[in-house]
């Protein structure tokens, strides 16, 4: 035994997370305690070591843990005894407990515990293991309550993660946390999502440098929006109201919270992403040359290039054609001339009130036709969604009859396909039918912008 009055304590308090620490305390209560407990044995207290980390059972993964050998290591001639608050603060796996106990005592470090009294005997080594698997046990079966309880909120349709960017989480009633969307941050994934299916933003570096343009778009701890969130927003169906996960086996749940675009709009996005590779736009082109990649060489038809001359006393601006193969190869034309022609071009394009009657009648039969189109679409949907119902039905019954685990697979992912399906036609069917005047409201500004294209 040491003598009290040679004896020093090193006090260790653990709490499994973060917000235990900022919310309950726990690591103040422990030191609390542990420091009550040092003071009734006369020990002094050289040294305290916190962690808000379990380490999956691995005392070495804890930071505090790995500080507190190093501190023992450093001073081998030190008598210390560690003290700590419970028995599960030292280690809740039966294995990494018994390790723990050796590397201590490997350092001639006594252990004492507020709550579970060690004992070196034959009888006391025995419970102490039963009392560290015990502690194993309920941390396996806490894991597992907590997996099954998360696996069981998303199949109800509510995410469990962290929220992704555009959306944050909000207690609703009836629903507890509940993903809704994190304006303006929404809208600004919305678009970027949006943009780079319509073709907007031709490749994911572009769409990359719209996010960098907001200052309120979420960056890494260097302040940089790294390509792979780039990825991740594209690739993520909860932003079209769905939940999938591969660790819970769970595919295109459909989600508690709002979408911010279509399944319509993410089939499109994952097409562009399937295809081929297109070359970055330039970040360089400006707005000094308006039609850069519109006008082209009238001998040779590739779109002229633009560059500014440096004169004597200004720079001057240039279109050129520089195809070697071209009799007008070298030849410059001033911009300001080859844009002043344009723009005659343009002043002339106002058609006629016949033309536009015309132009409106074929709309009117255009918008009829989509308008029937849509009605059609919708009731097919709702056909090859109980046909699909029906598919799914007969799967699943012959998987409960099947053996082989290849068949079962086959199976299984045909009807993985077919819940895809069913969610594609689902969407459809949630298009909304344009209200009345709708069609007068749309045309207005198209036919003013074809009445004079100059003015805008």
């Amino acid at each position: 035994m040491y003598e009290n009055n040679q004896a020093q304590a090193v006090i260790y308090c653990r709490v499994s997370s973060k917000s235990q620490e900022e919310e309950g305390h726990g690591l103040q209560s422990q030191e609390t305690r542990c420091r009550e407990f040092v003071a009734a044995k006369g020990y002094q207290v050289a040294a305290v070591f916190p962690d808000t980390i379990t380490g999956g059972g691995d005392f070495m993964k804890r930071p505090g843990m790995v500080a507190l050998l190093s501190f023992l290591d450093a001073q081998p001639d030190q008598n210390f005894v560690v003290i700590f608050d419970d028995l599960k603060r030292f280690a809740r796996d039966t294995r990494f407990h018994l390790d723990l106990r050796e590397a201590f005592r490997a350092r001639s470090a006594k252990i004492e515990c507020l709550n579970f009294k060690f004992d070196e005997t034959p009888e006391g080594e025995f419970i102490e293991t039963i009392m560290a698997a015990q502690g194993a046990l309920e941390r396996k079966q806490n894991g597992r309550q907590v997996s099954q309880k998360m696996k069981a909120r998303m199949q109800n349709g509510y995410w469990v993660h962290t929220a992704p960017a555009g959306y944050r989480y909000k207690t609703v009633k009836g629903h507890g946390k509940l993903l809704i969307a994190d304006e303006p941050l929404a809208s600004i994934v919305r678009e970027g999502i949006e943009g780079y299916a319509s073709g907007r933003y031709q490749t994911q570096a572009e769409l990359k440098r719209f996010f960098e343009a907001h200052p309120d778009f979420p960056r890494n701890k260097k302040g940089e929006i790294v390509q792979q969130r780039v990825t991740d927003i594209l690739t993520h169906p909860l932003y079209a109201g769905y939940i999938c996960s591969k660790v819970y086996d769970l595919d295109w749940r459909k989600g508690q919270h709002e979408a911010l675009i279509s399944v319509e709009t993410y089939d499109k996005v994952q097409q562009r992403r399937n295809g081929s590779a297109k070359a970055p736009a330039r970040r360089n082109i400006g707005e000094d040359f308006a039609l850069r990649g519109f006008a082209t060489c009238g001998d040779c038809g590739v779109p002229l290039r633009s560059s500014w001359a440096k004169g004597k006393y200004k720079r001057y601006p240039y279109y050129l054609c520089q195809t070697k193969s071209c009799e007008s190869y070298g030849k410059s034309i001033p911009r300001d001339k080859l844009e002043d022609a344009f723009g005659e071009v343009v002043k002339s394009l106002q058609p006629s009130p016949s033309l536009f009657a015309l132009a409106k009648a074929m709309f009117r039969n255009a918008w009829d036709a989509r308008l029937n189109q849509m009605q059609g679409a919708a009731q097919s949907a709702k056909c090859q969604i109980a046909d699909a119902e029906k598919q799914i039905e007969a799967l699943l019954g012959r998987i409960m009859n099947a053996t082989n685990d290849t068949v079962i697979g086959t199976y299984e992912e045909k009807i993985g396909e077919l819940e895809k399906t069913k969610v594609r036609l689902q969407d459809k069917l949630t298009y909304p039918v344009p209200y009345p005047g709708r069609f007068d409201e749309m045309l207005e500004l198209s036919l003013k912008f074809l009445a004079n294209p100059w003015k805008l």
